[in-house]
């Protein structure tokens, strides 16, 4: 499957195994919401894991999907919004372990988890100015200082984990090979903890943040659909899917 649950010792790990790239189509995307929001609501769970498989974390949404049917538009950024969505409301703490590539959607992923474990191959970035999209820079936002993101954001480039770790928004930056371990080792401590003690401190410290991240991105998706009624947005994609890299504008 290409995405599962596993619950061991009190821990859910949502796991993407979709290869090449951890790229999710609409239909996966509207799918996630569900599977988060279950595992984390479970008596037995006290802390959720999301990790990847494969080469990367997470390639983001499916440009083939899109460049073959942008109408398809609206049920991906819906899909988007309540997988973000549910991260940051499961009711126990999130945690993602990521390793090589964090994109779009997998920097929505992480920005609106509780807390991030890098592998030193891991890096951030936000591609969408080249993929005739928007969207990301809410939850980035969430991780990194305002003018980091827009830079990200304007050129597409890419933010190393530790330069992630050195801006306060990666926990801990670890061995590829140590990964996995250093997750489950740092969640084992949060499963430790009273079930009840963790869904009130969650809720705590969401209510005490200064801005809603999951409206703040609501507002960003509309630019994102604006995007994609573009001319430049169609041709963006299909130079991504033919192999041409970036369209020239």
């Amino acid at each position: 499957m290409p995405i599962r649950v596993e619950i061991t010792d009190r821990i859910a790990e949502v796991v993407f195994d979709h290869p090449p790239v951890n790229a999710f189509d609409s239909v996966m995307w509207n799918a996630l919401p569900g599977m988060i929001t279950e595992a984390g609501s479970r008596e037995d769970v006290r802390c959720v894991l999301i990790r990847a498989e494969g080469r990367g974390f997470c390639g983001g949404v499916d440009i083939k999907e899109m460049q073959a049917h942008p109408e398809r538009i609206t049920t991906l950024n819906r899909g988007n919004y309540l997988t973000f969505k549910a991260v940051r409301d499961c009711p126990v703490p999130v945690v993602s372990a990521v390793h090589n590539f964090v994109i779009g959607g997998g920097i929505g992923i992480c920005g609106a988890s509780d807390t991030i474990i890098a592998a030193d191959d891991a890096y951030f970035s936000l591609p969408e100015i080249d993929r005739g999209a928007m969207g990301g820079a809410s939850h980035l936002s969430r991780m990194l200082p305002l003018h980091v993101v827009r830079a990200a954001f304007f050129t597409g480039g890419r933010i190393t984990a530790d330069e992630a770790y050195r801006l306060g928004g990666v926990h801990k930056v670890v061995p590829k090979a140590d990964l996995l371990a250093e997750a489950r080792g740092f969640c084992g401590v949060i499963a430790g903890k009273s079930r009840t003690a963790l869904v009130l401190a969650k809720q705590a410290l969401n209510g005490l943040e200064a801005r809603d991240v999951d409206q703040g991105y609501r507002f960003e998706q509309g630019f994102t659909l604006e995007m994609y009624m573009h001319e430049d947005s169609q041709a963006s994609r299909d130079a991504f899917v033919q192999d041409k890299g970036k369209a020239q504008f």
